[in-house]
């Protein structure tokens, strides 16, 4: 195993996957942890949006930082995990929700996406990146 050059994770990261989005939690539980569409561009932030009134906008915005893993679910196995700090949060476009759907959908399956969740509030939450965990598995597997 080795790890991404950072020219490699930041392309890895751009790439489509989704990723694990985790977020400590105050109440004794272990961290909130759940899959999420994200979406970065190298040597940028990190975007993720949710749902305005959710446990997980919640926790997010109380700890100010989340950790996010995105991997490559066959082999060779490769990994990429960001632990970063929430820097900004704002009420999601309607241009960035449409620009997700068709990343992760494709036109015809976003148009119902948006469809379904017309009129839902939510967040936009921009992290910066501070720490990274790479992993590339290509010429050991």
């Amino acid at each position: 195993m080795k790890a991404f050059s950072e020219t490699e994770r930041q392309e890895f990261l751009a790439a489509t996957h989704v990723a694990v989005l985790s977020v400590a939690t105050a109440d004794g539980r272990p961290p909130a942890t759940v899959p999420i569409w994200y979406e970065y561009t190298p040597g940028g932030d990190i975007r993720v949006t949710t749902s305005a009134s959710s446990r997980k906008a919640k926790l997010i915005e109380r700890a100010g930082a989340v950790s996010l893993a995105v991997q490559r679910e066959e082999p060779p196995y490769q990994y990429v995990v960001v632990e970063g700090t929430v820097v900004d949060s704002e009420p999601t476009p309607r241009e960035f929700h449409e620009a997700i759907a068709i990343k992760y959908l494709g036109e015809a399956g976003a148009r119902t996406f948006m469809q379904n969740f017309e009129g839902m509030e939510s967040t936009l939450f921009t992290i910066r990146p501070d720490r990274w965990i790479t992993a590339d598995f290509r010429g050991v597997l």
